[in-house]
């Protein structure tokens, strides 16, 4: 199964990345942005059909290595195998 692992960091984290585009974006024009959001999008492939078990796995990496929860928080989706 498919599962996609989005991190971003959390409210009233400060973002010194997401800041930084931003400010370029309105140096070339882009004035009319309201805010500018900069995370990750991990995809892994899990060895089983069941979705609640891929989405169980997936949280257990993400607790061990993906994400950093003091600062990120993250969200799972998973794909039915087509």
């Amino acid at each position: 199964m498919q599962v996609t692992i989005i991190i971003q960091k959390k409210t009233g984290v400060l973002d010194p990345e997401a800041q930084a585009i931003q400010q370029a974006l309105y140096s070339l024009g882009f004035d009319d942005l309201q805010d500018v959001t900069v995370g990750k999008q991990i995809t892994v492939e899990i060895n089983t059909n069941d979705q609640e078990r891929a989405k169980y796995r997936a949280s257990k990496m993400c607790e061990t290595l993906l994400a950093n929860t003091v600062i990120e928080s993250y969200k799972i989706e998973t794909k039915e195998p087509s």
